[in-house]
Formats: structure tokens, sequence, C-alpha cells
């Protein structure tokens, strides 16, 4: 009884402060560490908090994680995603990098590239690729958001539509169990749409813990890409989908 009230207790505080660590647990209810992480376990498995490096942060199906907590979720297969994905793009390609912590991944990892044109709505990528000698990037313009570096909105799906990349590299905040890429903000998603329709090839890549979150705005179904880059093989219903589709899987 007194830990079910502890655990909701929690909540209040990962409501209020937006991120909870097992040391404030520790101070606000003079328990152990160990206490406060076995506090933390529960509540993650339970869905109601997502881990991140240090504690653990509101599971919302309605509002994405700050960028700065995203990028300690399951850093070790985002890299592996990235370096995936970027060992198939060739030198004299043109590729576009969407929003989101993989995709940063995956601009490091484009440094050595040659006659590499970038077009980006992530300032966080530009930044990256900015004094790559290899490397031309073209910035989307349009709102910026300031919580992660994206330009986003119907100004940026504009400026998208000029360009036919030959590999549009895409996230996603959130994978449905039947097969769907979801997202947070709509703006976004009319960007990713927008370049999803002009590309020779769209890959989509994401984790696998992306299919524990939830998400409002569709994207687009998974099996509707060229390629999923994903770190762990998917259920068996999204295999079926994407074999099915010509959607080819590659698991880091």
């Amino acid at each position: 009884m007194v830990e079910n009230i502890r655990l909701g207790a929690i909540l209040d505080m990962a409501r209020r402060d937006g991120k909870v660590t097992t040391e404030s647990i520790a101070r606000a209810f003079d328990v152990t560490v160990q206490t406060a992480r076995r506090d933390l376990g529960a509540l993650c498995t339970s869905g109601q908090l997502t881990r991140v490096y240090g504690g653990a942060v509101l599971a919302s199906g309605t509002r994405n994680i700050r960028h700065e907590d995203r990028q300690t979720l399951n850093p070790a297969a985002k890299e592996r995603i990235a370096r995936a994905a970027a060992a198939r793009i060739p030198d004299g390609a043109s590729v576009f990098l969407d929003i989101g912590t993989t995709l940063e991944s995956v601009a490091s990892r484009l440094l050595h590239h040659t006659n590499l044109l970038v077009i980006t709505n992530n300032l966080h990528v530009a930044n990256t690729l900015s004094d790559a000698p290899g490397v031309e990037v073209i910035l989307a313009g349009g709102v910026l958001r300031p919580s992660d570096g994206g330009l986003v909105g119907e100004g940026t799906a504009d400026f998208v539509r000029q360009f036919r990349p030959d590999i549009a590299l895409l996230g996603a905040s959130a994978l449905s169990a039947d097969g769907d890429a979801l997202d947070f903000d709509f703006r976004e998603v009319r960007v990713a749409q927008a370049v999803m329709t002009l590309a020779r090839q769209s890959w989509l890549l994401a984790d696998a813990t992306k299919f524990e979150r939830s998400a409002p705005v569709r994207i687009a179904p998974i099996a509707d890409f060229d390629a999923f880059f994903v770190d762990v093989a998917p259920p068996e219903t999204v295999r079926a989908l994407c074999a099915n589709n010509d959607c080819t899987v590659h698991i880091a």
C-alpha cells in the first residue's frame, strides 16, 4: 500500500517537473537509491514513464520527450541504425535528412562522403555537416521549433517540394503494432509526407523502442517505405506487411 502511494507520488513529480531521477526520488521519499530504481522500473514496465539516462520522463501520447532526453534513449541502437543507413548512401547522391536524434547520428556518419547533396529541415544536421568538405548542405526554411532545432510547417513543405532527392531518410516518434509510423507534430508530418512523394527512395529509421510509444499523427504505413532500418526484428505483422510491399527490413 505504501509502495503504491509512493508510485503515484512519483508520477505526480514527473508531471510537475517533466523528469524524475533516482536521486530526486530517494531524497523526496527517504528511500534508498536501489528502492528508487525499483520504483522507476515498475513505472516504466507499466508504460507510465519512459526511461532516460539517470531517471525517467512521463510517457506521453500527445507530446514528445525533450530533445536532450531523447538523445539518451537507446543511443547504442540509434548509432547502429545510423551506421547501417549511412553505409548504404553512395557518394554523389542527393539525400534528405529529417528531424530526430537518429538522423543526427546519420549526419555524423556522412562527414567523409564526397560529392553529397544534403537537404534538411534539421538545424543539428546542418551544423554537423557545415564543415564537411564533400557535402553541400541546403537548409529548408520554415517555422523553427526551438525544442529540437526542427523547421516545420507549410513553408518548409513547400520548400522541400522543389527537390527530388535520391534518398529521403525519415524518422518517427512512435510505431504502431499494426504497422504505422507516427509523430506528434502535424506540421512536421506534412514535411515528411511531401518528401516521400518526391524522393526516389524513402527509408524509415527507428529503433524498436518506438513500438512501445504512441503518438497521434500518422506519417505513413511502414510498408510504404522502401527500407526500414531497426535494431531488432519488428513484430511479425510488420515484417509480413513489409515483405508483401517490397519494403526491405535492415536489422542493425
